[in-house]
């Protein structure tokens, strides 16, 4: 057999799997049934942990726009950008030409780009068990829904490994996670809240409040926490506020001030979870009082 018959047979062969192959179909987050005829090639994502997911499943080269604070891997820091979460440019999204565009399950935009014609899968993770669903779900979208698991698999592993990290004298230390200086914080609840307890720590904002409550600052007064970890960028202005100078964390110096860089992969419930339980290990091994507190 020649080589253009063979190639010919190959493409023919190819042709005859697409054609034959099962549309995919999955239920998003809202309840929704999305169905796709193939793995979908020029995908819009608008939020970084659902962009994140789309590279680390192998499907970088797909997308065609993210939304603005995307800006992992570095290769989506060239594509064009479609706004955030509730002010995305509709005009350029549909510019793209995507046959999936990936959202949040809490913006409001979903029903206009269905009513435009656009395939939406509308996902986003507050704790372990919806970050799971969540890479199953778009490992499903892209053909491969073998790869979720897989991933999911391996991010426990890490997890376990950065739990080995944490020095037995850290253990038991009373956490505060702070997502902004307006008071929001991930309470126990949250894969934040629950990567803490995981590698030993006690989160001091009890699930009953929600995965990411506003607190009060008298909250943060009465329980008194081991350990503060926050943006660096906010630590400064700490002991400023009303009576928190009398926290023992800030007055021990047990302060885990995150990078910029870092504190992108911590407050983004993404692929990247085993790195985000790293830098926890690490702030409390560094930043843990030498026992626990009774």
């Amino acid at each position: 057999m020649t080589a253009c018959l063979r190639g010919l047979l190959a493409a023919a062969l190819l042709w005859a799997a697409q054609a034959w192959a099962e549309p995919i179909r999955i239920t998003d987050q809202r309840g929704t049934v999305v169905t796709l005829a193939a793995p979908p090639q020029r995908i819009v994502s608008l939020l970084p942990s659902l962009t994140e997911a789309v590279c680390v499943l192998g499907a970088c080269n797909k997308l065609v726009a993210t939304d603005r604070w995307s800006n992992w891997p570095a290769s989506v820091q060239r594509l064009p950008k479609a706004g955030g979460l509730d002010d995305a440019n509709v005009e350029m999204v549909m510019a793209q030409r995507p046959d999936l565009v990936l959202l949040s399950a809490s913006s409001r935009l979903a029903q206009r780009l269905r009513g435009l014609g656009l395939t939406v899968a509308e996902l986003d993770a507050q704790n372990l068990a919806q970050l799971h669903q969540l890479l199953n779900t778009v490992a499903a979208l892209l053909g491969h829904p073998a790869l979720g698991e897989q991933h999911w698999q391996a991010l426990q592993a890490e997890v376990r490994q950065a739990h080995a990290l944490v020095p037995p004298a850290a253990q038991g230390s009373h956490v505060y996670f702070e997502i902004s200086n307006t008071l929001y914080a991930a309470g126990e609840s949250s894969y934040i809240g629950e990567l803490l307890t995981r590698l030993g720590a006690r989160n001091v904002v009890p699930a009953a409040l929600g995965p990411f409550p506003r607190l009060g600052p008298e909250f943060i007064v009465r329980v008194n926490p081991d350990v503060i970890i926050l943006a660096a960028e906010d630590a400064p202005g700490l002991p400023g506020r009303p009576g928190w100078n009398r926290l023992q964390a800030i007055q021990a110096g047990r302060v885990c001030a995150v990078p910029a860089e870092a504190y992108d992969v911590l407050s983004r419930p993404g692929p990247r979870l085993g790195q985000a339980a790293r830098f926890l290990a690490q702030c409390l091994k560094d930043t843990a009082p030498r026992g626990p507190r009774s």
